[in-house]
């Protein structure tokens, strides 16, 4: 396989240089493209280095992060699968390949891998600051949202479908009452009558309906920045950044005594609970029961 055709760059004045460097040389010399916004350069010079030795996870990772500059998502997810083949505990293959996903719509294998990748980082004590909780929130909140919507068709299609029902049943006794040959008229309005006031609660029920989801959506301060669901049992840390106790607290245990966020000394007898925090939760979840299954 040749570097073009591993990165897709076509010919380059580099490329002959390039064959005459290590592997890591080859990666030294991306970086610097990279560096300069060199995108296509970067790209080629990867590629040698993979060329010259596929073994090395991190090859994969800083070609994928090209990839996903040019917005090339499937380069990318291929780059970082690939990655991950040599390194499944590699925090950026588990982060790009959750990022590229996400773009694809693929959220729940996007959402499985930026958690993993958070989750990682975590464990091996490296410093993302919030670019993967980001990510990881837009995926969360993109699935739900996309959930919202389906929801949303299901009830309006059930709203049809009992209105067509009750319509339905109104035709079918007027009929029957017309069949009889009496004068039924005035029991004809009557069972229309009693029709429409069905079809007036269903709809009035429908339009409650939309009037409360309107207002679904968790703001993201009410969420733990670590598993990222609606906080139970708040406390807040010296930065001033909130948590929720099962989370920090395992955090502490596991990883170490610094804040995640902040990266700060941070111990456990220094989590205060965050009582303000706690009321605008609980208040939340009073007037927005759904969020319960957020």
């Amino acid at each position: 396989m040749s570097a073009v055709g591993q990165g897709g760059s076509g010919a380059s004045p580099n490329g002959a240089h390039l064959k005459n460097l290590s592997d890591k040389e080859c990666k030294d010399m991306g970086n610097k493209f990279f560096g300069v916004r060199n995108i296509e350069g970067a790209i080629e010079a990867y590629s040698m280095a993979i060329l010259k030795n596929g073994s090395v996870p991190h090859y994969y990772t800083n070609r994928a992060l090209c990839y996903l500059n040019q917005k090339r998502w499937a380069s990318a997810i291929q780059d970082a699968r690939r990655a991950l083949e040599r390194d499944p505990n590699l925090v950026k293959g588990h982060f790009y390949l959750g990022k590229a996903l996400l773009e694809k719509d693929s959220l729940d294998e996007s959402i499985k891998h930026l958690q993993r990748a958070n989750d990682l980082a975590r464990e091996q004590k490296q410093n993302f600051g919030d670019d993967i909780a980001v990510q990881l929130r837009i995926a969360r909140k993109k699935r739900w949202n996309l959930q919202e919507e389906k929801r949303v068709q299901q009830e309006i299609e059930l709203q049809s479908y009992l209105n067509r029902l009750i319509l339905e049943d109104k035709d079918r006794k007027a009929e029957d009452l017309r069949n009889t040959g009496e004068d039924v008229d005035v029991l004809v309005e009557k069972v229309e009558m009693e029709a429409d006031r069905h079809v007036a609660e269903v709809n009035a029920m429908f339009a409650k309906v939309d009037e409360r989801r309107q207002k679904r959506d968790v703001p993201d301060f009410l969420c733990g920045k670590i598993s990222f669901e609606i906080l139970k049992d708040p406390v807040i840390t010296p930065s001033g950044i909130t948590y929720d106790r099962k989370d920090i607290e395992e955090h502490l245990q596991r990883v170490g005594h610094f804040d995640p966020v902040t990266r700060t000394k941070l111990t456990q007898d220094q989590l205060v609970p965050n009582y303000a925090m706690k009321e605008v939760v609980d208040v939340f979840l009073q007037e927005n029961e759904w969020a319960n299954d957020y």
